[in-house]
């Protein structure tokens, strides 16, 4: 299951936990992606592992600016 990529308005405009249930499958797939690569199998899209950790970094961001701003 690949998610697409969410742009920042996009994740300002959710609440928390669904920031949260976000985070996880992100992380979650990027962990698979990294897991396929080490074993060898061939990767689909070599730029995804790139983009989840953009948006991996979008999402604390823009969460840890939320809760500062309480």
């Amino acid at each position: 299951m690949t998610m697409a990529i969410l742009k920042k308005k996009d994740i300002r405009k959710m609440n928390e936990s669904e920031i949260r249930k976000n985070l996880n499958e992100f992380m979650l797939e990027l962990a698979k992606e990294r897991a396929n690569m080490a074993i060898g199998a061939t990767v689909t899209s070599p730029g995804r592992i790139r983009e989840l950790r953009r948006t991996i970094a979008r999402i604390k961001t823009i969460k840890r600016e939320k809760v500062g701003k309480k």
